[in-house]
């Protein structure tokens, strides 16, 4: 890649990562083009298409939220770890809006039966490291016994979308959500559940469907 184009292109990954944080992921690409002072064909001509550009914008976020998971798995307190992991992404997911659209649109590696050629190494671990965080909650008493992984994906959607729709009036109110929502995945307040888990096949196809 020519110099100038180098440039280009990464003039065009930073002006994603603010414009998004900003307004999303469905804003319009002329509006990252202009953030960049490049053209739009010069947009296209880097990123052919919208997931192009998002996946290069939020490359470093898998790698971000692995650290966490390593950092929960080095907690003492399985329990604790479990929390800080789930409370640290949901403020990532809060002080980026467009990492929070991410969130609710991208599906993990071992959602789907078969993992996708674009999965990478970091997202198979950060599967692996949720798993582990997942198992030493369970083994440690606290979570119920009954939650799963795929279980994760009803956290995470119940805390985009509660982000999304009061941003503008209580920023930090999603706190007050998830710590309701973290109770109730205590063993102590663990009832019979009225349906199983999702199968990962389901997952799929939900994801795909976003």
């Amino acid at each position: 890649m020519r110099k100038d184009a180098e440039r280009n292109r990464e003039r065009l990954v930073v002006a994603a990562r603010e414009v998004f944080a900003e307004h999303g992921l469905d804003v319009a690409l002329e509006t990252v083009a202009k953030q960049a002072g490049v053209s739009i064909g010069t947009l296209y001509n880097r990123f052919p298409g919208r997931v192009d550009l998002v996946r290069a914008a939020f490359a470093d976020r898998t790698h971000t939220v692995n650290e966490l998971a390593e950092h929960a798995l080095a907690l003492p307190d399985p329990w604790e770890g479990f929390v800080y992991f789930v409370e640290q992404v949901s403020r990532l997911q809060a002080s980026d809006r467009g990492y929070n659209d991410l969130a609710a649109r991208s599906v993990p590696a071992a959602h789907t039966p078969t993992p996708e050629p674009e999965l990478d190494e970091e997202h198979v671990r950060g599967y692996a490291l949720m798993t582990e965080i997942i198992a030493r909650a369970h083994a440690g008493g606290r979570l119920r016994p009954d939650f799963t992984i795929e279980d994760m994906a009803f956290i995470t959607w119940s805390i985009t979308r509660t982000i999304e729709t009061t941003a503008r009036v209580r920023p930090d109110v999603w706190r007050r959500h998830l710590a309701l929502i973290l109770d109730g995945l205590q063993t102590p307040a663990a009832h019979p559940l009225p349906e199983p888990p999702m199968t990962r096949e389901e997952m799929a196809v939900v994801y795909r469907d976003c």
